[in-house]
């Protein structure tokens, strides 16, 4: 393959893409707006997690964030305001909040789980590429008896797919992670599961395809496109025009604004997360947590310049905003000690924020939109894009040689909606 592809986005979806691209033989260029994995690919959980296959779109998740509308500290928060995309969004949302579609979508997201756990295993290998990759499982904390019912539940529904889980007492939790704080009333065990450092594993991935010929343009925005008939003949961009044979769109929360000059519905919102990063305290969590109640992450993870500790979690419709809310911001601080023993003022290394994309099923776009033929559109993996980095980027790079995907894409088209 020696097709012209431009990717545009230098996340961990753009960048897996191109590297993917790149051993295909394609001649590559990526075009990011900031830096490579500046935006929702930095600060988040750095989470690699198959144990995550029941969608977002889940029975009663939009009546609780209804309920939490006044709560500007809650988990799941939608900003009110009068926007027609977001109202359009949520309608399709609702539909999708059912039991059978949850069903229905847990194999999909098992499948691209572990097909992406696998190549993260031969990524970790290459030599020159480390960041932090470790398989160390992922333990559900819960503080309640009634979060508990809800995570053997859970348990049960995962096993029902294949996804292995351990229920555990508060004795067997703390047993496994000694870190945790009192009150605990048991946890979720997924050995599977694994965690990395995320802006080092998308940055060190760049320049691994830099070394097979990519060339990545940061500080470099898309704008439009030239188009011939059903091509993309060009992407105009702030440094000009980059001539391609092929295109693939994985800007993330900004993918609809490129999609509309295209005539492409793109059903994304944009879902704001916060992160919190400390220097790791001596006796802090060994493995990464779910705080279940509150609905966050906590991460160890390995930087180059030492180990740290970071807490992640809340989702935010707000649009395209990128302000910090220190309420939100300041609960999660909080809510961290009723799960895990931390010192009064661990020193802080960052306090951070991102938009997750978020399409209304819960399931990412991937594929080729019918209204282009040299398009392929990989955006919308909500909060486990870390997750779904590689094998997005493997099924990408296939779908731009014409060779058969590993895994079906009929669930993923972007022309589902």
């Amino acid at each position: 393959m020696s097709r012209r592809v431009v990717v545009i986005g230098g996340g961990v979806i753009g960048v897996c893409s191109a590297y993917y691209l790149a051993r295909a033989g394609a001649d590559v260029t990526v075009v990011e707006r900031g830096d490579v994995a500046a935006g929702s690919s930095y600060g988040n959980a750095g989470l690699v997690v198959p144990s995550h296959a029941v969608p977002l779109a889940a029975p009663g998740v939009l009546w609780r964030g209804l309920r939490w509308l006044a709560n500007p500290e809650s988990p799941f928060w939608i900003r009110p305001r009068l926007d027609p995309a977001l109202a359009s969004w949520l309608w399709r949302f609702q539909r999708h909040c059912t039991d059978a579609h949850v069903r229905r979508t847990m194999p999909v997201l098992r499948d691209l789980s572990q097909a992406s756990l696998a190549l993260y295993e031969e990524l970790a290998a290459l030599p020159g590429l480390d960041f932090g990759f470790r398989r160390d499982g992922v333990l559900t904390v819960y503080r309640t008896a009634e979060g508990l019912a809800g995570g053997r539940h859970e348990a049960e529904l995962l096993e029902s797919v294949g996804i292995g889980a351990k229920l555990l007492d508060a004795a067997a939790a703390r047993a496994l992670e000694p870190a945790l704080a009192p009150g605990i009333t048991g946890g979720l065990h997924f050995p599977d599961d694994a965690h990395l450092t995320p802006d080092r594993f998308v940055r060190g991935l760049a320049r691994v395809a830099a070394g097979l010929g990519v060339r990545v343009q940061t500080q470099t925005e898309a704008l439009g496109f030239a188009r011939a008939g059903r091509r993309l003949t060009a992407v105009e961009t702030t440094r000009g025009p980059l001539p391609c044979d092929e295109v693939v769109l994985a800007a993330g929360s900004w993918s609809p604004g490129l999609g509309r000059a295209l005539g492409v519905s793109v059903p994304i919102q944009a879902a704001k997360g916060y992160s919190v990063t400390y220097q790791a305290p001596p006796d802090g969590p060994r493995m990464p947590l779910l705080a279940a109640e509150a609905r966050f992450a906590v991460t160890p993870m390995r930087t180059e310049t030492g180990r740290t500790l970071r807490l992640g979690g809340t989702l935010e419709l707000a649009g395209l905003d990128l302000s910090i809310n220190r309420r939100r911001v300041d609960a999660i601080r909080r809510a961290a000690r009723d799960y895990v023993r931390l010192p009064e003022e661990p020193p802080l290394v960052e306090i951070w924020r991102g938009l997750r994309p978020c399409t209304p099923d819960g399931l990412p776009l991937v594929g080729r939109p019918r209204a282009w033929d040299n398009l392929v559109l990989a955006a919308g993996h909500a909060m486990i894009g870390m997750s779904l980095g590689p094998i997005t980027g493997h099924l990408v790079a296939a779908l731009v040689a014409g060779e058969k995907p590993a895994l079906d894409l009929t669930p993923l088209a972007p022309d589902r909606f």
